[in-house]
């Protein structure tokens, strides 16, 4: 029988059993198309990182014998479509079936499901091969119940794989060491650089550019810093072990205007397209902390393994628990345009400059400027959040919807009500200030509510509270803000609602 498998730029999985042995009557058929290229306006490392991550893949494939057929984004032959070419494929060679890894977003599950009987062939779907969880794992563990708690799936995911554990315990008795990963950069601390790679990619970038694709952000096409194999992935996880795991724990949570990358691995991008799986990073994490433990504590270790083991099997749970129509939910009835400076970066709010300077040079954010600063400032402004969604999922190298969609809308945005957080992640400027150093070099005033250099963070944060207390108001987590609101005086009060009504104004202007 000859079968003809699909493999998408995010399904880079050299560990799949696809590719246990070799044989000449299975081929493999990759795509660099159009419309995956532009379904939202992606930053072009993010494109080029994944074409050329693609024709690496590829060539390994070939050099190991596997038959290949390539469709380059400006192939004449290419027709820019899922569908057009396998079925082109399928008449030309005469294949007898078509297989396809489970796709992980809804809209290509979808576009793969819709195809099947038009090719004429047989069609199957397997496994990914990738994930620690099932699509249902979630939805099924919480079935019945009103909400879905994340510590209860990491509990349990920690148990099934034997991770940090002592017999049915926690190692040291303690599952979560969220508390002591929150403390802020010193004064003069030197942070250790980051790994950075130098991959000459400029013929993709050339390609990229020749196919007309629109794209967002800045790259250094002949010195590209993210990984584009497994080795290279691999390389920079040993390089997080090695010199950055000893802080991560610690420092995870801080933000600092001269350091973009700071402590964190950045191995997302590499474990987003399967360069490397969860498990083999978790586990190595696990060895190196216990062949480290004086000079790593544990608290670092579980903030990372807590990243992926909890966090990033549990939001792909969450997404396919809860689309397609998660997609729409806006909780907050939120329409304004996010502003053009999220473009840009050209604001006079020096936390939101920084951050989007960053995102566009180097297609990458830590979470909690993800989540409390841009994520932070799009909620209190009350940004549509189909614009949200749009903007994090182009400028992030790591996104792809069924991660960014539920760390977006659900916990960044609260459009979906409460379904993956327990309350609104909004807050003035204290918690930035508190993180970081962006408000030592702003044109406005963190202490200040009201007047000319009044932080916008300030009055527009007890103005989201004021317009949304019927929703929030009896939230047990968010009760104790409304009275210190109602502890103002009502001049107070109205000084704050008109400095935020007058920011929301002009709000391009900011």
């Amino acid at each position: 029988m000859k079968i003809l498998r699909c493999i998408l730029g995010d399904q880079l999985n050299e560990k799949h059993p696809w590719f246990n042995s070799v044989d000449p009557n299975v081929h493999y058929v990759f795509m660099e198309i159009k419309p995956e290229s532009e379904y939202a306006t992606h930053h072009i490392q993010k494109i080029v990182g994944i074409f050329a991550a693609m024709r690496a893949f590829g060539k390994r494939l070939e050099n190991q014998g596997h038959t290949i057929y390539y469709y380059a984004i400006n192939d004449a032959a290419n027709q820019h479509s899922f569908e057009a070419n396998i079925s082109q494929l399928v008449q030309i060679y005469d294949f007898d079936s078509f297989e396809y890894m489970e796709p992980d977003e809804y809209r290509l599950d979808a576009l793969f499901l819709d195809m099947q009987d038009r090719l004429h062939v047989p069609v199957k779907m397997v496994s990914s091969a990738h994930f620690m969880t099932s699509r249902t794992d979630v939805a099924q563990q919480f079935e019945g119940k009103k909400r879905f708690l994340m510590e209860s799936f990491y509990r349990k995911m920690r148990k099934k794989y034997t991770i940090l554990m002592d017999g049915d315990q926690p190692v040291s008795g303690k599952w979560n060491y969220d508390h002591e990963n929150r403390k802020k950069i010193p004064v003069k601390h030197n942070v250790t650089p980051p790994k950075l790679f130098s991959n000459d990619l400029h013929d993709v970038f050339e390609d990229i550019k020749d196919a007309g694709l629109n794209y967002i952000g800045d790259v250094d096409a002949s010195h590209f810093l993210w990984p584009i194999t497994r080795e290279q992935a691999l390389e920079l996880f040993q390089y997080f072990l090695d010199h950055l795991l000893p802080y991560f724990g610690m420092y995870q949570d801080a933000m600092h205007q001269f350091e973009w990358s700071l402590y964190h691995s950045r191995i997302s991008f590499a474990l987003n397209i399967k360069l490397v799986d969860p498990e083999e990073v978790i586990r190595r994490a696990e060895a190196h902390w216990l062949s480290n433990q004086e000079t790593i504590s544990l608290a670092q270790v579980e903030g990372f393994i807590r990243q992926i083991l909890g966090w990033r099997e549990y939001m792909r749970g969450i997404y396919w628990a809860h689309m397609p129509e998660y997609a729409d939910l806006n909780y907050f009835e939120h329409a304004r345009a996010l502003p053009d400076y999220f473009w840009t970066g050209e604001t006079k709010m020096n936390c939101i400059s920084q951050c989007v300077k960053q995102s566009l040079r180097y297609g990458y954010a830590h979470h909690i400027q993800r989540l409390m600063v841009t994520g932070n400032f799009c909620l209190l402004a009350g940004i549509d959040p189909n614009e949200v969604d749009a903007w994090y999922l182009g400028i992030y190298v790591d996104a792809f919807e069924w991660v960014e969609i539920t760390n977006t809308r659900g916990m960044s945005q609260f459009a979906d009500g409460g379904i993956v957080g327990t309350k609104p992640y909004v807050s003035s400027a204290g918690y930035i200030h508190k993180m970081g150093n962006y408000c030592t070099h702003c044109n406005y005033d963190r202490k200040v509510k009201v007047g000319e250099h009044a932080c916008p963070f300030n009055s527009l944060y007890w103005h989201f509270l004021f317009r949304n207390q019927d929703k929030l108001a009896r939230n047990p987590r968010m009760s104790m803000m409304y009275r210190v609101w109602d502890k103002f005086s009502t001049d107070d009060q109205t000084a704050i609602l008109e400095q935020a009504e007058q920011y929301l104004t002009q709000l391009e202007d900011l």
